[in-house]
């Protein structure tokens, strides 16, 4: 089973991707990034991956899932000296839950406001 997930984003259709694909028990998350209605979400980098997260706990429960089923996460850094402030808002959310985790340094993101994006796998016990 293939099924695919959008927000509306124009960029999901210009680009051609979506959100989240979910095959059979597992659900794969493109890289998000704070971008709201009205821009950028946030000035830093605690702030910036707090939305971020908060933005795909909404897609993984429209698809089924919660933060609990997360197995994988990535976090793409513009200023990897700045690990420690991302890391302290995903350990909010995942610290019990323990999924992997990469972060990774990246060169600056599609908006240069944009200081983080986040990527994640999830899947359902068998």
């Amino acid at each position: 089973m293939r099924k695919t997930f959008g927000t509306g984003s124009v960029w999901e259709q210009t680009l051609g991707y979506s959100r989240a694909v979910q095959v059979d028990n597992t659900l794969f998350i493109s890289a998000t990034a704070a971008s709201g209605p009205d821009g950028i979400v946030g000035d830093d980098f605690y702030s910036q991956t707090k939305y971020i997260l908060e933005k795909l706990g909404a897609v993984l429960a429209d698809a089924g899932f919660s933060y609990g089923d997360v197995v994988q996460s990535k976090l793409y850094l513009t200023d990897i000296s700045k690990w420690e402030d991302a890391g302290r808002a995903h350990g909010e959310v995942f610290g019990e839950i323990r999924p992997t985790l990469s972060l990774v340094h990246v060169l600056p993101i599609l908006d240069p406001e944009m200081l983080v994006e986040i990527e994640l796998v999830a899947q359902k016990s068998a």
